[in-house]
């Protein structure tokens, strides 16, 4: 069977020749009467024996990692690694004791190991060796290499471990701060950051080529959504690039597999939300349209809610805030409102982000702020063009130094060659028309009509739609203007 193909269940259901390794002295004797009884037993029987001598148990199966080479035993001890990580019949007690043990192995040793070991293929657990039994050589670094090239299973068990237990450590280790740098140095890195810098570089190698063509993706979202709420996570990440790898896993999904897929893509980019320099390329990005398409189309409520929780953090950044309105945002808000929901915490984060979308709609709709994006030349669809609210509440301001506003919107369609200043200008005109009473008659004598018919043949379709849109509402008038679709 290929190596890329392997399920844990097929991987423990070997036998193991423990006797063979100990009689070679790959293992003590002590490892193996632990073997023996955890070997090939029940889960409820492996948690009571965790419980009574978890630390024994991980100790001896970082001692096999490091001396047995032998790939189809390397993959059932990792399996059993993963299994005792993720096995939900271990106390809470007993998972931080298990998980404080690899770390305290791996603090120990990540300062010997080559990361480009790591980035060739597998990360293994030599890095989770006590000090004191590290006896490797360069050698045994190389021969690992090659013997584990392009074995995806031993992989995928290596980065889900290790993304385990680094996210399961204390906040504070080996003079790690809150922030993610060393305490005792502004320029030396602690071990565990370089074993995440590492770990980052592999997973952005799988986004942009996966070892294996339907896990590694999945793989590499998984172990980040589990990792990217560590600050040198979240550095690297940006610093490698990687933000953008996501982008294109953030659409609409179907099936089971897919849904989970986008809700850990869709859980990353919220973490990512916490941390600024990855904010800037959210807000420039298409990240914003397709998380709006996402929670328009979603009815999974998880994924509804990681989506609205990024909404929430990124409202008052930037564009962030316009940039959804723009997207109808608040439109797709009051939608899911109606929906029954079962989460507290979704419905909490609907409420206020309807509210700070109002809030926003409110700072970006100011008719001063309209008034100097005439003046300036600077048109754009900006929320306050779409808002009917804007047009209603400002209609009389357009009056003042004899319709000085709608001149310049005027001026701008006969000088601008730029199609959205056209195209916005042209709307523009149409609500001025729609909402003011005498709108219609305004805008012939100020001879505009001849200057949208001009933009009827306009190359963009975007300036015709919206020149086509005025002349019906001239032709029409206020009383009709409003049945027309925008």
């Amino acid at each position: 069977m290929e190596r890329a193909e392997l399920t844990t269940e097929q991987v423990l259901k070997r036998d193991i020749p423990w006797e063979t390794y100990m009689t070679t002295k790959l293992i003590s004797g002590t490892g193996l009467q632990l073997l023996r009884r955890y070997d090939n037993r029940a889960e409820s029987v492996r948690a009571q024996l965790l419980d009574d001598d978890g630390p024994a148990y991980v100790q001896m199966f970082v001692s096999i990692l490091l001396d047995i080479f032998k790939e189809e035993t390397v993959e059932y001890v990792l399996a059993l690694i993963d299994e005792m990580l993720t096995g939900g019949d271990l106390s809470s007690k007993v998972q931080v004791t298990i998980n404080m043990v690899f770390m305290s192995s791996l603090k120990e040793v990540c300062l010997l190991v080559n990361f480009e070991y790591f980035y060739s293929c597998t990360l293994n657990f030599l890095s989770y060796t006590e000090s004191s039994e590290v006896k490797l050589t360069i050698h045994n670094l190389s021969t690992f290499r090659l013997l584990w090239k392009g074995n995806w299973f031993i992989q995928e068990k290596s980065c889900k471990i290790l993304a385990l237990i680094v996210s399961a450590r204390p906040k504070t280790q080996n003079g790690v701060v809150a922030n993610g740098e060393a305490s005792n140095s502004k320029t030396k890195l602690t071990t565990i950051d370089a074993v995440l810098r590492g770990l980052v570089e592999w997973l952005c190698t799988q986004l942009k080529k996966p070892s294996h063509p339907s896990r590694g993706i999945p793989t590499a979202i998984n172990c980040l959504a589990a990792l990217l709420k560590e600050p040198v996570v979240r550095s690297s990440f940006v610093q490698a690039d990687g933000v953008k790898l996501l982008i294109p896993l953030i659409c609409p999904a179907s099936t089971q597999q897919s849904i989970q897929l986008l809700y850990e893509t869709c859980l990353c980019v919220w973490l990512l939300s916490y941390y600024e320099p990855a904010i800037e390329y959210l807000a420039t990005s298409r990240a914003l349209p397709r998380l709006v398409d996402v929670v328009r189309s979603s009815t999974k409520e998880k994924v509804v809610r990681v989506v609205v929780l990024t909404f929430r953090n990124l409202l008052s950044k930037g564009t962030c805030g316009a940039q959804m309105v723009d997207l109808g945002l608040p439109q797709i808000i009051q939608s899911l409102k109606a929906q029954a929901w079962s989460d507290e915490d979704l419905l909490e984060a609907l409420n206020q982000l309807e509210d700070g979308l109002k809030d926003n709609i409110k700072k970006l709709s100011s008719f001063g702020k309209y008034k100097q994006e005439v003046l300036l030349g600077h048109l754009d669809w900006s929320p306050m063009h779409k808002d009917p609210l804007f047009w209603r509440d400002n209609i009389t301001c357009f009056e003042e130094n004899d319709f000085q506003i709608l001149r310049v919107l005027i001026t701008i369609m006969d000088s601008s060659n730029d199609p959205r200043p056209l195209a916005v200008a042209c709307f523009d005109i149409s609500q001025f028309i729609q909402h003011h009473p005498a709108g219609r008659v305004i805008v012939n004598d100020l001879k505009a009509k001849e200057r949208v018919m001009k933009l009827m043949n306009h190359e963009s379709a975007e300036v015709t739609k919206n020149a086509l849109l005025c002349i019906q509402r001239l032709f029409l008038g206020a009383k009709y203007a409003s049945f027309l679709q925008v």
